[in-house]
């Protein structure tokens, strides 16, 4: 067992959340479980709240900042490869998960009407009450084309975009003790949350050769999500922006103490025991699992690159050019290696029978790697 310092006050209604659920299931949360509910307990959890996590500032009282805020020359440049997918499915709807504050989806609409490519409806499917207010603010101007949604629509025909969605989804830590595999959980001792390891049949999917002491990450809910993903995109492609590893790198040797991190006023700490509810909580992004859960699904997987590279690809160095000095160096930030260009990836799925060669990864496709 592995203690970690209180996570809240008595009193607290996180924390008697928390102390319910374990209660309920014998005082020890499997940390997947721990995790949905410090992320998103309604009323509670850290993306149910009202507090502002996304901006570019802690002045702002945001939490972090992601791609489309950092510059509208992200979207843009999304939007060419949302409008070759329109144009070969001759669909006209773009679907987004996670929209954040709205800033990919106004960025990518001024981009698909600067190219003069019509678009019947972008749907949003936000589960934050807060998100969806503030994406109603700012994506105002559209009218009703613009539509939310807080379940899966049943059938998609389009185009599906995802930008730092699959990172948030809950994760299940293992633990290996140089000769075994345990399941890392969550409970309570001495007034604290604490870690707790539990025997289980659960081990990476990589094997290894993995150091004793090794903490790391498997991705059953995100797998998940792509395979309903699958279920319900019935003609088109869908892209996924975010931080993350193929599965040789994710589980390699050296990567002993796992990907888990949190994030409040753009500083990041490594436990998440500490004020459950405060906080994001992310892990990266294992992309050979998520590529394998969408294939044996039925989806064609079409493309995995760098997100500088599929940015490249998609036309952002004009885009660059255009803009002004102040607008260049914020964007220069989604492609350079060591700022966002290289951590992050972009994956590309795509129904079967779309055939086309998608511009985003025209060149630098790493689908070797997976």
């Amino acid at each position: 067992m592995q203690e970690r310092k209180p996570g809240s006050v008595s009193g607290d209604p996180m924390m008697e959340r928390l102390r319910s659920a374990m209660a309920e299931s014998g005082g020890w949360l499997p940390f997947d479980r721990y995790m949905a509910i410090a992320l998103y307990e309604p009323g509670l959890g850290y993306y149910a709240s009202t507090r502002p996590k996304l901006g570019r500032m802690p002045a702002d009282g945001s939490d972090f900042v992601t791609a489309p805020e950092l510059s509208p020359l992200f979207g843009r440049a999304v939007a060419a490869q949302v409008a070759q997918v329109l144009e070969i499915t001759n669909t006209e709807e773009v679907f987004e998960f996670g929209a954040g504050t709205g800033a990919l989806a106004e960025s990518v609409l001024d981009g698909l009407a600067s190219m003069g490519h019509a678009f019947a409806r972008y749907t949003i499917v936000e589960l934050s009450a807060e998100l969806r207010a503030r994406q109603q603010a700012r994506l105002a101007r559209f009218g009703d084309r613009i539509q939310w949604a807080d379940r899966w629509p049943e059938a998609m025909r389009g185009v599906v975009l995802g930008n730092e969605v699959l990172d948030a989804m809950p994760v299940q830590l293992l633990h290996f003790d140089g000769e075994r595999w345990a399941e890392r959980g969550v409970a309570w001792q001495g007034g604290r949350l604490v870690f707790e390891d539990r025997p289980t049949g659960l081990q990476p999917p990589h094997e290894g050769p993995f150091l004793p002491g090794t903490v790391t990450e498997i991705h059953a809910q995100a797998e998940a999500f792509v395979a309903t993903l699958a279920g319900h995109l019935a003609a088109g492609a869908a892209f996924f922006m975010d931080y993350g590893f193929p599965e040789a790198e994710y589980y390699h040797l050296q990567r002993t103490g796992g990907t888990l991190m949190c994030h409040r006023a753009h500083q990041s700490d490594t436990d998440p025991l500490e004020d459950p509810g405060q906080k994001d909580i992310t892990a990266h992004v294992n992309f050979t699992g998520i590529a394998l859960a969408a294939q044996d699904a039925g989806l064609e997987v079409i493309g995995y690159t760098s997100q500088a590279r599929f940015l490249v690809n998609c036309g952002i160095a004009p885009l660059l050019e255009a803009a002004d000095l102040r607008q260049r160096a914020l964007a220069q930030k989604l492609i350079m290696e060591h700022e966002m260009g290289e951590l992050f990836k972009v994956i590309a799925f795509a129904t079967p029978g779309v055939a086309f060669e998608p511009i985003g990864f025209a060149e630098g496709d790493r689908l070797h790697r997976l």
